[in-house]
């Protein structure tokens, strides 16, 4: 068989990202599911040597920096303002789900113990958060269902990870304490929320003496490997870690960074994010191939099968948990009615049928240990990696093929939120900028002349915050086309010779943010 060197597997590797990524703008196929399909596609190259799965590898490598950016980028206030409905499905329904499954998977196979089962259902039981974002953040969807979902993915996979752990252990020693995993799981979680602070912490202090714009970015890569690692050495929560330290560092990102830090560090972030989530279910693709090779013959028809009916014993659970957990509180508590009017049934509906598996199911799967502390094969070992590959190609293919169609056919009214609180802060921001402006008016360096322009300016913008909700469309359009123009004149001074290429980029990046400023920036 050939042998294809690592440059030429980057290459590959690069250019089906490319491909998978225009073809999912031009399909009605979410993304994930594209790449899934592309990597089985790779499996199936003559010659093609699939590398194996290693569990560790996967977590260390991919979930320590999702998780991070996913916290980085998440609103602690909204976090804060849908705990409840956060906590009851990261930590109930994970477990509510687990038992369901475990249920189902003694039944399907009668020789399963509870242990192993338990482990069967820790493994599926949490959504996967790349998946969901792939397909919900490009479509109109309420701003309180997507925080309700991100939130969900920061926590589940911890509260799962430490049910997985309790689980295995019990099936490899054959002993299990409910007591000691009830007391395991908040001692796992508050330390692992402590390192994460403590991590973010020192990152802050290091970012303030680098004061480097390249180090300040290298710092904020580094964290959640540091984070992790520290965690999985004291044997406490990674996930919360990661989660913890992100949401932190967020909070005291913005007074600690000058402003080219700060966008260098969002592009650096969005381009890691983007590749890694193109790897990670690429190499679920690849997976499902090699796993299909490794089926005894005569046996692959009856593991497919019970996989699908777990898969939708999952499916059917969330789908009862989730009008449960939002109406039942409001049921018992006049607080609650009162402070959180009970919401209408779409967003619910939504919110029960987001539930996509992904790599962190598989990964979970194949980190099963071989052997029992007997020495015995670990039981069912094969069955459970081929139920979790069916559980995860299900859900893609089911609720991420129907998600977009269901989100178009809700038709929800846009949120004007959003755009509300920018122009209320835009507001605030700059009367407190003409307000240090006259503060400094009167000090001796301080040029008459640019006091008056700038006040100019001020008012300018005053006007019309004060005035429209925006931006009109015309002048919108108007400043738009002027960049352009503007853009178009730089390149041709810098085809005839006029000015340099490091002239070119300097005045290029600043039409390039002033056309991110005013709401341009996909304009070509």
């Amino acid at each position: 068989m050939p042998h294809f060197p690592p440059i030429v597997l980057a290459i590959a590797f690069a250019a089906i990202v490319v491909a998978v990524t225009a073809l999912g703008r031009r399909l009605p196929v979410p993304p994930p599911i594209l790449q899934v399909a592309a990597g089985f596609l790779v499996g199936l190259v003559p010659g093609m040597t699939i590398p194996r799965l290693e569990p560790d590898i996967v977590f260390f490598v991919f979930l320590p920096p999702v998780l991070w950016a996913a916290a980085f980028f998440t609103s602690l206030r909204d976090f804060n303002a849908n705990r409840r409905p956060i906590g009851l499905l990261a930590i109930g329904l994970v477990l509510a789900t687990s038992v369901a499954v475990a249920v189902a998977a003694r039944a399907l196979f009668p020789g399963m113990s509870w242990a192993v089962a338990i482990a069967l259902g820790a493994i599926v039981s949490p959504p996967d958060a790349v998946a969901a974002a792939a397909i919900v953040s490009r479509l109109p969807v309420p701003r309180r269902v997507i925080v309700i979902l991100e939130g969900e993915s920061l926590v589940n996979d911890a509260s799962a990870l430490i049910l997985y752990r309790s689980a295995v252990a019990a099936a490899v020693t054959g002993v299990f304490s409910w007591g000691e995993s009830i007391v395991r799981f908040f001692v796992d979680a508050g330390v692992g929320v402590a390192i994460g602070i403590l991590i973010a912490w020192l990152v802050l202090r290091a970012i303030r003496w680098s004061r480097d714009v390249m180090a300040e970015t290298l710092l904020t890569l580094a964290a959640p490997y540091v984070a992790w690692v520290a965690a999985e050495t004291l044997h406490v929560s990674a996930v919360l870690a990661c989660v913890a330290g992100g949401l932190f560092l967020r909070q005291h990102f913005s007074n600690a960074v000058a402003p080219l830090s700060r966008l260098q560090n969002r592009s650096v972030w969005d381009l890691a994010i983007f590749v890694l989530n193109a790897a990670i279910f690429l190499l679920l693709g690849v997976q499902c191939r090699a796993l299909l090779t490794e089926v005894p013959a005569g046996t692959l028809g009856s593991v497919v099968r019970a996989g699908v009916v777990i898969g939708v014993v999952a499916i059917v659970v969330r789908l009862l948990w989730v009008p449960i957990a939002t109406y039942a509180p409001r049921l018992l508590s006049r607080r609650i009615r009162r402070d959180d009017p009970a919401p209408a049934w779409r967003p619910v509906f939504l919110v029960a049928w987001t539930s996509m598996r992904g790599i962190v199911s598989m990964a979970t799967a194949l980190a099963l240990p071989l052997v029992l502390a007997d020495g015995t094969p670990f039981p069912y070992r094969r069955e459970i990696v081929l139920v979790t590959m069916c559980v995860i190609v299900l859900t893609l293919v089911v609720q991420g093929l129907t998600l977009a169609p269901l989100i178009r056919a809700f038709a929800f009214v846009p949120e004007k939120t959003h755009h509300t609180e920018a122009r209320v802060a835009r507001l605030e921001a700059a009367r407190r900028g003409a307000e240090t402006l006259e503060d400094l008016s009167r000090e001796p360096w301080v040029d008459a002349r640019d006091v008056e322009w700038l006040r100019g300016e001020l008012r300018d913008r005053l006007r019309l915050l004060e005035h429209h909700a925006g931006e009109p469309e015309g002048r919108r359009r108007l400043r738009t086309e002027m960049m352009r123009a503007e853009r178009r004149m730089l390149v041709r001074l810098r085809n005839e010779g006029a000015i340099s290429d490091e002239v070119l980029r300097e005045l290029e990046q600043e039409l390039d943010f002033e056309a991110v400023r005013v709401g341009a920036g996909d304009d070509r």
